[in-house]
């Protein structure tokens, strides 16, 4: 027992030991590591305290200035602030950095004198400077304001990012003229998404350069307030600014520049929604009618006179503008047009569509979100656009003539009024329905109706109506002409809403006529899928407006053929669905396309045009494509209650909900939705080439209104289908029969 236990002793001897050398071991290793944590903390410390000290940069401008703003908020770069270019000068030390800004542009350039080159030299100073009164040995020119040119760049100065030819926006672009040869970003009219595609023209401008003889870069026109100007694509102007700073700080290094845009995404790609995300993207959608002043204002009638005789359609948005209430009408919309300082204008046209569907949105938000006063606007809006504007008086409102029943593409001035587009039409009479059955109220049921008969006997025999028909075209054939007529037109831009109109008029009536032409023109149609359609702006909005004639067909017709139809065309555009559910847009074959991409630069800003330059852009469309294949998936998953379709449309509304704009510094665009979105950088990008409607435009009806709409109407879990179930507009259908459909069996 006893050598037993001596012997247990003696192992626990070296056992206690090796404990006792490990504890110390393990004191000596937290000791070296406390230190090694000390000095790689204070190293890097030590690093940014000194790049601190050594990255000065002398600046002349004002406190408010975009970059400067910037600059003085980073924790590697010093700035010293001064009220004039020569003191700035002065007071650097030989080889500083010095950047001279531009803050009264465009109305003033910044003052610049032979003196002051003579100490950039002297001092051998890094100079940034903008928008100069004075450089030695160059020509300046008058200032001129750019039309259709955009910023490119022009070498590999910026290290790829961006690269050469990468465009650039420099909203409210203003330049002087040159007699430089070689610039590092040049402003030329150029086609292309973000690359000119052609390569740069002929002419070109220069806009950033390296002053010959001097350290200097000059730009001819203003950068430095990018935030405030709202430059874009924002990777590619860090880029920019980056490049800036390396070349008046050479020998330096700093974290990139970073800044806030001030219009971003209510969400990020991939950021966590809140509960109730749909129900405050619906208000504050239904907020921009007011905060974006579409809603025209009485008081405003006179000066809005004034304009368009001076051939004025934009009027420039301020804070002060009063906001109507309805009974005025609704403003077409904010136009893609943006100045130096951001912001963008109102365009002044009163058109039917956007009214009816402007009506449509505040009625389908005032249901959900419990606000009444939105509806008895909505009815104002109607009453305004049906019963005491010109719209439906004159040839609109004579029973004697071809354009009776139909309803204007607008009421601005006689270019607007003479026109009848089908498919302006029928989402006039969609938007008046949908309101309609919200509000409970029938009085417009005459005029509605006598609008669907109107639409029918103005289609031709195989059941195509075509694009549009003028007044006078209606004064020298009659109606009957185009009834008789055999027109075949395989475009749903243009006829898939009026065949949906038709089909809801037949499941209404009951009558034949409306189902036989337009069962024929769909079957028509989809026999000559894809290849023979005609396209607008992309192959991928003509299968967006498919959807809702092929859904309401199944309504009414639900047989196999009229599903594979349906189905056809809805798994064809679910391949264009991104994973963060955008729709991505497409072009078709080029010689079906009615507004391509420009094909040359020439071209560009000339037509309308789409947002793309070639299939694979990441770019979704929300004026003609992405809001109407909401509504037409929307009404798709209603009419089959598919659950495939279902989570495809609840991408697409998460997805809308994301990208609603947020901007406090714009309330003319807060909570709205552009028509280009790049869901690629994640910002609002796309092709500016279209002559009336780019791609930062929102559009009171087309866009808003439908956006709005389904929102609210997944918040009801109805359909526009089963919402106008109980529609009482056929009690006049057998009167107006009668009187406009003489002699049709």
């Amino acid at each position: 027992m006893l050598s037993l236990e001596r012997t247990i002793i003696n192992r626990k001897e070296p056992m206690q030991l090796k404990k006792n050398n490990i504890k110390l071991f393990s004191y000596i290793l937290s000791v070296k590591s406390i230190l090694l944590i000390f000095v790689g903390v204070l190293i890097p410390f030590l690093s940014v305290a000194c790049t601190q000290s050594v990255n000065v940069v002398h600046v002349a401008g004002k406190q408010s200035n975009d970059l400067y703003q910037i600059l003085d908020k980073h924790n590697q770069i010093e700035t010293i602030l001064y009220d004039s270019p020569m003191k700035a000068a002065k007071q650097a030390a030989a080889g500083d950095a010095l950047m001279i800004f531009a803050d009264e542009y465009p109305a003033k350039r910044a003052e610049l004198s032979a003196e002051f080159f003579s100490i950039v030299r002297e001092k051998k100073l890094r100079v940034y400077l903008e928008y100069p009164s004075f450089l030695p040995d160059v020509e300046l020119g008058k200032t001129v304001k750019a039309d259709l040119e955009r910023a490119v760049v022009n070498s590999s100065f910026f290290g790829g990012m961006p690269d050469s030819l990468d465009v650039l926006s420099i909203n409210g672009l203003h330049y002087i003229p040159t007699n430089i040869s070689e610039s590092y970003i040049v402003a030329a009219k150029v086609a292309g998404f973000d690359k000119a595609v052609y390569g740069l023209p002929e002419k070109t401008i220069p806009v950033l350069f390296e002053l010959p003889g001097y350290p200097v870069l000059v730009s001819t026109t203003n950068l430095s307030n990018m935030v405030r100007g709202r430059y874009a694509p924002q990777k590619a102007w860090t880029g920019v600014w980056n490049s800036i700073l390396e070349y008046v700080l050479p020998e330096n290094s700093f974290v990139g520049l970073e800044w806030k845009p001030e219009i971003q995404a209510a969400f990020e790609k991939t950021e966590e929604l809140p509960t109730q995300y749909q129900m405050n993207s619906i208000e504050k959608g239904a907020d921009w009618f007011f905060s974006s002043k579409m809603l025209v204002h009485e008081s405003l009638e006179d000066t809005l006179e004034i304009m368009k005789d001076a051939g004025n359609w934009m009027l420039d948005w301020n804070a002060s503008i009063p906001v109507g209430d309805g009974k005025n009408g609704v403003f077409e919309c904010v136009f893609s047009r943006i100045d130096e300082k951001g912001s963008q204008p109102i365009g002044i046209v009163r058109r039917g569509d956007c009214n009816a569907e402007t009506a449509m949105a505040l009625a389908c938000a005032g249901n959900v979100l419990k606000k009444p006063e939105y509806s008895r606007i909505a009815e104002n809006i109607l009453d305004f656009y049906l019963f005491e504007s010109d719209a439906m008086k004159g040839e609109y409102g004579n029973p004697t003539h071809g354009a009776y029943g139909l309803i204007p593409w607008g009421i601005s001035n006689f270019a607007w009024y003479r026109a009848s587009y089908g498919d302006d039409n029928a989402r006039f009479l969609l938007g008046a329905l949908t309101t309609s059955a919200l509000t409970g109220s029938d009085r417009w049921d005459n005029l509605l109706m006598k609008s669907l008969i109107a639409l029918h006997r103005t289609t031709g025999k195989s059941g195509f109506r075509g694009s549009r028909i003028d007044v006078p075209d209606f004064e020298k054939n009659g109606w009957e002409h185009y009834y008789e007529k055999d027109t075949k037109y395989y475009s749903p831009h243009f006829e898939a809403y009026v065949w949906a109109c038709m089909l809801w008029a037949y499941h209404k009536t009951g009558d034949q006529i409306f189902l036989e032409r337009t069962e024929k023109a769909i079957k028509e149609t989809m026999h000559k899928y894809p290849e023979k359609w005609q396209w607008t702006n992309g192959i991928a909005q003509e299968k967006a407006r498919m959807l809702l004639p092929l859904a309401w067909l199944v309504r009414v017709k639900d047989t196999p053929e009229n599903r594979e139809m349906l189905y056809t065309v809805v798994n064809d555009l679910l391949k264009l669905q991104d994973t963060c559910g955008a729709i991505r847009e497409e072009l078709g074959n080029l010689e079906m396309g009615k507004y391509p991409p420009p094909q040359n630069n020439e071209a560009y800003g000339t037509a309308e045009a789409p947002l793309i330059a070639q299939n694979g852009d990441k770019v979704s469309d929300l004026l003609y494509t992405t809001n109407f294949a909401f509504l037409g998936l929307h009404e798709a998953y209603y009419a089959t209650n598919d659950p495939k379709i279902k989570a495809a449309v609840d991408k697409l509304a998460e997805f809308l909900c994301r990208i609603q704009v947020v901007s406090e510094k714009h309330p003319e665009i807060n909570g709205g939705w552009m028509r280009a979105f790049d869901f690629g950088r994640y910002e609002h990008w796309g092709s500016n080439a279209d002559l009336g409607w780019g791609a930062w435009a929102i559009e009171s009806g087309w866009t808003q209104g439908w956006i709005v709409s389904i929102l609210a109407l997944r918040e009801q879990n109805t359909s526009i289908w089963d919402l106008t179930s109980n529609s009482k507009v056929k009690q006049h259908y057998k009167g107006l029969k009668k009187q406009m459909l003489t002699g049709v069996k």
